[in-house]
């Protein structure tokens, strides 16, 4: 399965019109196992199969949101490959530029039912070596993921290989007419062995239009948490977004080069959390949404809270976004009942008492 590549930009302000497809994301999918019941990977007794991977979570979530969207990849020439291939498809995502990979695996993870920003967890990678780790700017050629009008990148995909990381310096690189470039820093330690992720996600981040960043990982990787010293260090993209978890997400958007910052925080409903795998990737699906719809910036920041949130109350690494009307719906209260906003398990079915019950509560 052999397709289409293409993507690239200079700098400009956040601002999206465009071509055959609305999103380009290319990154590794697996087949990630998710526990039977809560204990060490020792003593799970059984594991039930679904799909992970940042850059597909995006792109599954955005077209149930209804967008048109193309996942760029590389899977084995194997039955996890065949799975991936369905499960992602299943979604409205494009997989027709994904090739498949004779030599070489899909990759695969286990994790416990622990949350993952705790010591209690557990996440075993069996990725090393994976046809996704031989992706390239010669198996990737640019020119087969530009017809877009956003390409999300995330730097989980320069740990994977030499290679990749070569692929991500690529499509980052400033060209005329290149898309609106995203790029979610995506820190994950296990994968990072060269002590190289602090210059390299800095560096990537920099080459991009809009950029996301939890709190979190900017102390890991910058040793700072604060969004203005985090903007400090990342002040070339138009648009950065540095996430709280539970706690605001501050904006800094610069209309043109040499502008003064838009700063624009908002604070994050309380969520009743299932599991805290894929949030990241639910919060960059719905400030994209959001975006491609021109939405205002305070709008985008409560469509990427509601978009984790919706991971958030699910065990799963994916999760059916809500309902256009009903995410809308919830996105333009009032600032008093936004701060009472509360949602749980089952909150994204719309037109229910529970609804109600979240809008209110």
């Amino acid at each position: 399965m052999d397709r289409r590549p293409d993507a690239s930009q200079p700098r400009r302000s956040v601002t999206v019109a465009g071509p055959s497809c609305d999103v380009v994301c290319v990154g590794e999918s697996m087949v990630t196992f998710l526990p039977s019941r809560p204990g060490r990977l020792a003593d799970v007794p059984a594991f039930t199969r679904a799909v992970g991977g940042a850059e597909s979570n995006v792109a599954c979530a955005l077209a149930a949101a209804g967008h048109r969207v193309r996942w760029v990849g590389r899977v084995g020439a194997d039955g996890f490959g065949d799975h991936l291939l369905d499960t992602i498809a299943a979604y409205g995502v494009d997989t027709g530029a994904v090739r498949r990979d004779p030599h070489r695996p899909t990759g695969v993870y286990f994790r416990t039912d622990a949350d993952r920003s705790t010591d209690a967890h557990e996440v075993v990678y069996y990725r090393a070596g994976s046809a996704a780790s031989a992706m390239s700017p010669a198996t990737v050629p640019y020119d087969g993921v530009a017809d877009t009008r956003i390409l999300h990148l995330t730097g989980i995909t320069a740990a994977l290989s030499a290679d990749c990381r070569a692929l991500l310096y690529d499509l980052t690189a400033p060209r005329p007419g290149r898309p609106l470039l995203s790029f979610d820093v995506n820190h994950r330690p296990a994968l990072w062995r060269d002590g190289e992720a602090p210059e390299v996600l800095r560096e990537l981040a920099n080459r991009a239009d809009l950029v996301f960043v939890g709190a979190d990982e900017a102390e890991r990787l910058w040793g700072t948490p604060d969004p203005g010293a985090v903007r400090a260090l990342l002040p070339d993209p138009a648009a950065l977004v540095v996430k709280g978890g539970d706690g605001p997400a501050v904006a800094f958007e610069r209309p043109r080069q040499g502008t003064a910052d838009a700063v624009t925080t908002v604070p994050a409903p309380r969520v009743g959390v299932v599991a805290s795998v894929g949030a990241g990737d639910g919060f960059a699906a719905g400030h994209l949404s959001a975006l491609l719809r021109g939405l205002p910036t305070r709008d985008r920041l409560r469509h990427g809270h509601l978009g984790a949130a919706a991971a958030l109350t699910v065990p799963g690494d994916l999760a059916a976004p809500p309902r256009r009307a009903h995410a809308d719906r919830l996105a333009g209260l009032d600032d008093d009942a936004w701060g009472r906003l509360h949602l749980g398990p089952g909150w994204t079915s719309a037109g229910t008492e529970a609804d109600e019950e979240v809008r209110t509560r």
